[in-house]
């Protein structure tokens, strides 16, 4: 029908361009655009907004960058419509300055900007900007809020998002089932059981008692508070409407709890009711894993290969920990050879297990495979390749493989590792190099360290390091005082 417009004007060409992108086809909307552009129509403001929605449904932010220069062109980027719209997609690509800049036309002002704005900085762990609009804004609605909320559990700062709670009780009546959730995954991160079943009260009292997003936040509330009896009530309270999320949060949390043979039951009580997800199965393996059930998590890879589950880059580093931690390193070296790609955390996993096997020489072996590939390793996998130094007593290999973290890596050295590479010097008795190593360290050692330091002065009857040891040890409390002995084994 559009073809057969001889000389489509504006309202025609926003028409088809606003169809296209309702339809979902981003792409097409676009291309209708820039034809509209090549016939020298002027554009109007709502069809250049229509544009770049456009361009963010398939996430073409070269393309909106190009539709937002004819936007200044035609004199329309200030224009209210049009300029909300390059706020979201320039916050959407990270280019906050953009958004901003906009953001401070005179006649960009308005609720749906402020909130664009907001949420933009909220995403980006600015929360101090953030914070700053919010207080600035003339009228909020529960999105507003909520976006705020959002951004202070998403920074972990806990103590601000329970002050704003507290604000949003005194300030506003707009709470949907948005904020609730987000004050219930607040509730099991402190975590804060009373609060929790003050927010289950208020969603009974309000109406939001059948709703499922609330219904699983309360339930992994419950949960992550330690309080499985009530998570278990809630579950089978909620038999009407919950889902395989339901299933995955309550099998989760007697996971997490060490109770993994109770969260095997209820695995195969979720057969009856739902199809597991990959995420059920990586937790199962985990929780095989935390109770060395081998029998257990080798019925549960059988299943995932009976049933025709996809063992991607995830599950197969969940299968890989799950059967290091079984003690059957020839099957978890099977599935990492199997695995389609390999990234980092994969071979982390293996190269942990190989650790925790005492399997030093395949250590160093993947480590290298890992560089050959073009992995980068990254800090959990130093702390692995250290530890299989430790055990096997390579001490020169320890300090190269320490150095690489910065010298090649360009890592931050963390706690962890400092710490073993002070057990590598420490238990094999390189006490002048463990003397150098502490005097080189950029922070002062831990009561742990320094313990460690003192434990292995006194083996090695090594005086002066171990009354230092003592002497900073006597520091940090006083109330329990080391004295630095010589033992005399002979």
């Amino acid at each position: 029908m559009f073809d057969g417009i001889e000389s489509p004007n504006d309202v025609s060409w926003n028409v088809i361009v606003r169809r296209y992108l309702e339809a979902g086809d981003g792409n097409e909307a676009v291309n209708m655009f820039s034809k509209m552009i090549r016939m020298k129509v002027r554009p109007m403001s709502f069809t250049v907004s229509n544009a770049i929605l456009a361009c963010l449904s398939f996430g073409g932010f070269k393309e909106g960058i190009q539709i937002h220069g004819f936007g200044i062109k035609f004199n329309v980027e200030e224009d209210e419509v049009v300029s909300s719209t390059l706020i979201s997609m320039y916050a959407k690509c990270g280019d906050l300055e953009s958004a901003r800049r906009i953001f401070d036309f005179p006649c960009s002002k308005n609720l749906i900007s402020y909130t664009c704005m907001v949420s933009a900085y909220a995403l980006s762990g600015r929360m101090t900007e953030a914070r700053e609009l919010f207080d600035e804004m003339p009228e909020r609605t529960v999105i507003s809020w909520n976006v705020m909320l959002a951004g202070y559990t998403r920074c972990f700062e806990w103590d601000k998002a329970l002050d704003f709670v507290i604000l949003m009780r005194k300030r506003t009546k707009d709470i949907d089932h948005v904020t609730l959730g987000l004050i219930l995954n607040m509730c099991a991160a402190i975590p804060d059981l009373e609060l929790g079943k003050q927010v289950h009260g208020y969603a009974y009292r309000h109406g939001f008692y059948s709703n499922l997003f609330v219904g699983n936040a309360l339930l992994d509330m419950y949960g992550k508070c330690g309080n499985l009896i009530r998570a278990r009530i809630w579950f089978y309270e909620m038999s009407h409407l919950r889902d395989k999320v339901s299933w995955n949060a309550l099998l989760t949390s007697y996971a997490r709890h060490g109770l993994s043979e109770e969260a095997m039951v209820i695995f195969w009580k979720m057969l009856g009711e739902t199809k597991p997800s990959k995420f059920t199965f990586g937790t199962l393996l985990a929780a095989c894993a935390n109770i060395f059930a081998l029998a257990l998590g080798k019925q549960i890879h059988a299943f995932m290969i009976r049933n025709g589950y996809d063992i991607d880059i995830v599950i197969s580093g969940a299968l890989v920990d799950m059967y290091s931690k079984c003690r059957c390193i020839v099957y978890a070296m099977k599935v990492f050879n199997k695995a389609d790609s390999r990234d980092v955390i994969l071979f982390n996993s293996m190269i942990s297990g190989c650790s925790h096997n005492g399997m030093g020489g395949k250590v160093v072996e993947l480590f290298e495979t890992m560089e050959k590939e073009g992995i980068k390793p990254d800090h959990v996998t130093f702390q692995a390749v250290l530890r299989a130094c430790i055990s096997d007593g390579r001490v020169e290999l320890g300090r190269q493989y320490f150095e690489l973290i910065s010298h090649r890596y360009c890592l931050m050295p963390q706690l962890e590792h400092y710490d073993s590479m002070i057990e590598l010097y420490g238990q094999y008795g390189y006490m002048d190099e463990l003397e150098l190593f502490i005097k080189n360290m950029p922070f002062k050692p831990t009561a742990t360290m320094l313990t460690k330091i003192f434990d292995f002065s006194r083996k090695y009857k090594c005086f002066r390091l171990g009354e230092w040891a003592s002497d900073r040890l006597n520091e940090l409390n006083p109330l329990v005082p080391f004295r630095f002995e010589i033992i005399d084994n002979t």
